[in-house]
């Protein structure tokens, strides 16, 4: 008797799509690439909200009786960008199989911006240049026309979002390094919400990349049946091409971004939000940033717990933090491991200042691997400005240490991933030990809530490994699971290695020797 075919497991869409994408970029460098995919899908977004609301006034029924379908005031009612119709996408995809659609593609985005001020200088018009064959960009509108089947707003708009936010995290892993310095793993940024919860108030990032932060605020919100109006974002970026993207990824999920602001001075020498008092800090700075223009700030109002040297901007991000938070605020924030440690040029001082401030609430030690832009390990920061009360207990004279080294898995030979579960362990913790009446208990080897006598007699190190000790259990080793995860591991570097080799080889081919 024949056996039984196993079900084949359905690839997932957003991930059909990306590959297809991407078979269509042929020689096109990632880090240009994003911009021309990211900027369809965006325009896909806004053309087909736009579509759904023009129906209805033109349809004329109810509170839309006698409006005007062209009136621009109409749709910035609504929060809906007008698009002119040379930018409704029924046009680009009429379009999309002459030689040049690059430049109608172009042209549509210079109406859109002049149409819609808080567009403007946002969107991309890269679309015809030379290395971009019209064939493929073709392809590409014809691939991204097939997005959101069905033309309900909501619905485009939950899978434009959904697969933007999956190309950008696509194009993250594609760039490497550089594409790390836009993008924060989402796992990390899903971590970092869910141990804050920023059900209500102002939400600042004042390095915000491609926002990545504020998007996952708005759904952590959405899902605990809140309401998303209670939260007001503030953000700043110092790089104009990830604030760009940024801009998109907030208005593709309808997000108010009138005040994530760029400069390229940066928030350090040009803080674009002064007078800003936060209820809630959210933040990825650039590890051990040494090029701060710190020497131009030595006197700087900021530094209430000492002056940051100017090699290293860590600490200089943790006092801008706290300077921004309002008297009950907290700030979560991801910074290099080293920041727990290091006493060099004064930085052990402003740690010990901090801490005997009693601004420290929490430490989260991070498994290595998690970040794309490099190999330095890293941990998590939550500061509170008042840890008496602010509807949690009081919390005075104590620190909670979270080792998670050894959480989330890999995902390729150079990436790891924390999972749900991983996510909801670390923050149940931080939660059960922050809350009147939490069930916390210290976990030998993940977490322990340490006095502050304690955290003196080790230095004002704040390392967890020195304060969760050895698990209890050392015993369940599982040899087999160990075995195939490094035998896996092995084989991708083997292919990657093979992969490199004919890539060089390739190379070599095409020198043309005299």
């Amino acid at each position: 008797m024949a056996k039984a075919k196993k079900p084949v497991k359905e690839e997932p869409f957003e991930n059909q799509l990306w590959k297809a994408a991407d078979k269509l970029r042929k020689n096109i460098d990632a880090a240009e690439y994003k911009h021309i995919v990211l900027g369809l899908i965006f325009l896909k977004y806004i053309s087909d909200a736009f579509e759904e609301l023009r129906s209805k006034l033109l349809a004329g029924e109810g509170e839309y009786e006698g409006a005007d379908p062209e009136d621009k005031d109409e749709y910035k009612a609504e929060n809906v960008f007008f698009v002119p119709e040379i930018a409704r996408w029924s046009h680009l995809q009429n379009n999309a199989k002459l030689p040049t659609i690059g430049k109608t593609v172009d042209e549509a985005m210079d109406a859109i911006e002049r149409d819609n001020p808080s567009l403007k200088n946002v969107l991309p018009k890269v679309y015809a240049r030379g290395n971009l064959d019209p064939t493929n960009l073709g392809g590409l509108i014809d691939l991204i026309g097939n997005i959101a089947f069905g033309d309900a707003k909501s619905r485009s708009a939950d899978i434009l979002g959904h697969v933007f936010e999956y190309f950008l995290g696509e194009f993250a892993l594609a760039e490497g390094k550089k594409g790390g310095q836009f993008y924060t793993p989402r796992s990390v940024v899903e971590l970092l919400v869910e141990m804050l919860q920023p059900y209500k108030g102002r939400v600042f990032d004042p390095c915000c990349g491609s926002g990545g932060m504020f998007v996952q605020s708005e759904k952590f919100v959405e899902e605990h049946q809140g309401r998303v109006n209670d939260i007001s974002i503030y953000g700043q970026e110092s790089n104009q091409t990830t604030w760009r993207l940024a801009k998109m990824n907030l208005a593709i999920r309808g997000i108010d971004s009138s005040q994530v602001k760029w400069n390229n001075e940066g928030s350090f020498l040009n803080d674009a939000h002064k007078d800003l008092k936060a209820d809630f800090v959210i933040a990825n700075p650039p590890f051990n940033d040494s090029d701060w223009s710190g020497d131009l700030l030595r006197q700087d109002g900021r530094w209430k717990y000492g002056t940051p040297p100017t090699g290293n901007a860590n600490y200089a991000w943790i006092q801008h933090f706290l300077y921004h938070l309002n008297p009950k605020g907290i700030a979560g924030f991801v910074l290099a491991k080293g920041s727990l440690t290091s006493k060099t040029s004064g930085e052990g001082n402003i740690r010990k200042e901090l801490i005997e401030a009693g601004l420290v609430d929490c430490i989260v030690n991070l498994p290595a691997k998690l970040f794309l832009n490099t190999q330095i390990p890293a941990c998590l920061w939550f500061m509170s400005r008042d840890k008496t009360n602010g509807g949690f207990r009081d919390r005075k004279g104590e620190i909670l240490f979270i080792d998670a080294r050894n959480e989330g898995h890999l995902i390729n030979r150079r990436s790891k991933v924390l999972s749900e579960e991983d996510i909801q362990k670390i923050a149940d913790t931080y939660h059960k030990w922050r809350e009147v009446d939490g069930e916390y208990e210290n976990i030998k080897g993940f977490c322990n809530s340490a006095s502050l006598d304690r955290v003196r007699e080790l230095d004002y190190v704040l390392t967890p490994g020195r304060y969760v000790g050895l698990p209890d259990e050392e015993d369940d080793f599982d040899f087999n699971e160990r075995f195939t995860t490094l035998k896996d591991e092995f084989e991708e570097q083997l292919k990657e290695e093979e992969r490199l080799n004919a890539l060089i080889l390739e190379n070599l081919n095409k020198v043309k020797l005299v």
